[in-house]
């Protein structure tokens, strides 16, 4: 059973199909025509048998028929006995029957000498004539007349072919029919099985010509709402997921050349410069050389900068967070601050930190506060005032900077992007973007926005709770 149904599994679906469909339509159609034959069948039956009990002899039959038997040839015999019917007489204590003239003989069987007995009342049964025409019998008790005293039962038969000629002729007929019905059924089977599966096909050669040319822009036309449509809808809607994915990877590529360029080529010029001074043998005056190599410095904490910014967001896993913790924003707040002071020792920087407890991923959490306070401290004016505040979940930092341009603001969390009064500025352009992907995936929100006294407000709400939640 195995080896078939796997032989069935490999051939096409069409074909799978197709065959499913005969098969039903053909169990279908060999039911209803066994059960018409069955029923034409029991009908006939019932007919003939109806017109046995009607063709019952009278007394006077039975009586011409003895005497025919016993060598008293009646001259009314023939005109009394019914047209077409078998009839003959059957005793109780003789296995040979009495026939009618001209009849071939049919053979006693158990039941006709039961009702000459007086067992039962009647019989009907159906056995061969010794001639080997099969004939429908019933058998019935007779009144013994006078020339009898021994109990008999008349026998009346027909042929059977008064039921089996149309009943072959009825099934030739629904043999026709259902072989007809059969393969018409095959042929509609396939046909809808092609023409239901053709989006299939399409879906089948699009994905084919993705995978050989890798061109993402192709699209299926989507008719309807049934299934076949919701998969084509689906392979669009990947693809097109998949054609943005590749853009913005490509772009991203691109933005980060374009932001590697610009360090590489300064620290370039500036080992050239240090390179050509100990080659020619001229010094650089000590001041120059001082600031060159500060220079220098920077160059390279701005690459490291920028690659360790790469590095993260391109992990595997950076679009899932790592394990998740209870952790106090409070105190990673704090921690950043700290960091912050470091940064910018001649800013004044105020902090009013309420308890909150979040679950978040600890490391990625404490990125995004230390971003978000680095961009303040980058921004604010010497001697200005950055202030923290986190009451009820939300975090704002209000820096006294130049701010940001209402127009430039749907833009500050995308990847290299920066404003143009800040492309002179050390950075890379992914710091906020690294934060509003981490805001994000804790469940909360991230915003800029102008403060009402000059400069930007950096405003992140998380959802948690003033207390930590109890350990189990």
């Amino acid at each position: 059973m195995t080896g078939p149904v796997r032989r069935f599994r490999a051939l096409p679906i069409r074909t799978r199909l197709a065959s499913l469909v005969t098969v039903v339509v053909a169990v279908a159609v060999a039911a209803v025509a066994l059960a018409c034959w069955v029923t034409t069948r029991d009908r006939l039956t019932e007919q003939l048998d109806s017109g046995l009990k009607r063709a019952q002899p009278g007394q006077d039959v039975v009586d011409a028929l003895r005497l025919n038997c016993a060598g008293q040839l009646p001259p009314n015999l023939h005109i009394l006995l019914p047209p077409g019917f078998t009839v003959q007489l059957v005793s109780a204590t003789s296995t040979e029957a009495c026939t009618s003239p001209g009849k071939s003989p049919i053979p006693v069987q158990r039941a006709d000498r039961a009702v000459a007995v007086g067992v039962q009342r009647d019989a009907v049964h159906t056995t061969e004539a010794k001639d080997g025409t099969k004939m429908r019998v019933y058998t019935s008790k007779s009144h013994d007349g006078p020339l009898s005293q021994l109990g008999t039962a008349v026998s009346v038969a027909m042929p059977m072919d008064q039921v089996t000629d149309p009943l072959n002729q009825l099934a030739f007929v629904l043999l026709i029919v259902s072989g007809i019905g059969v393969i018409g059924a095959g042929a509609a089977g396939l046909w809808v099985a092609r023409t239901g599966l053709r989006p299939v096909d399409e879906l089948t050669e699009a994905v084919e010509h993705v995978a050989r040319t890798e061109d993402l822009s192709l699209r299926i036309p989507v008719e309807g709402e049934d299934e076949i449509a919701r998969l084509s809808s689906s392979f669009n809607s990947m693809t097109a997921s998949l054609a943005s994915s590749r853009d913005r990877q490509a772009q991203l590529i691109a933005d980060a050349g374009h932001e590697l360029r610009t360090p590489l080529t300064s620290l370039r010029t500036n080992v050239e410069l240090l390179a050509r001074s100990e080659e020619t043998g001229r010094p650089i005056p000590p001041d120059d050389r001082r600031a060159l190599m500060k220079s220098v410095t920077a160059q390279m904490t701005e690459l490291a900068a920028l690659i360790g910014d790469l590095q993260e967001l391109a992990r595997p896993d950076a679009a899932q967070p790592g394990p998740l913790q209870v952790v106090g924003l409070h105190d990673i707040a704090s921690a950043a601050l700290e960091r912050a002071r470091l940064r910018g020792p001649e800013l004044t920087i105020t902090a009013d930190l309420e308890p909150w407890y979040v679950r978040a991923e600890p490391a990625a959490l404490e990125r995004a506060v230390v971003n978000v306070l680095d961009n303040a401290v980058k921004f604010s004016p010497q001697h200005g005032t950055i202030a923290v505040a986190l009451r009820g979940g939300e975090l704002t930092v209000v820096d006294q900077g130049p701010g940001i341009p209402a127009e430039e603001l749907p833009y500050v969390f995308e990847r290299f992007w920066r404003s143009p009064s800040a492309r002179q500025l050390p950075g890379s352009g992914l710091g906020l973007s690294i934060v509003a992907r981490t805001v994000q995936q804790t469940g909360g929100e991230v915003a800029l926005r102008p403060s009402p006294g000059g400069g930007t407000q950096a405003w992140i709400r998380l959802p948690g709770a003033p207390q930590p939640p109890p350990e189990n």
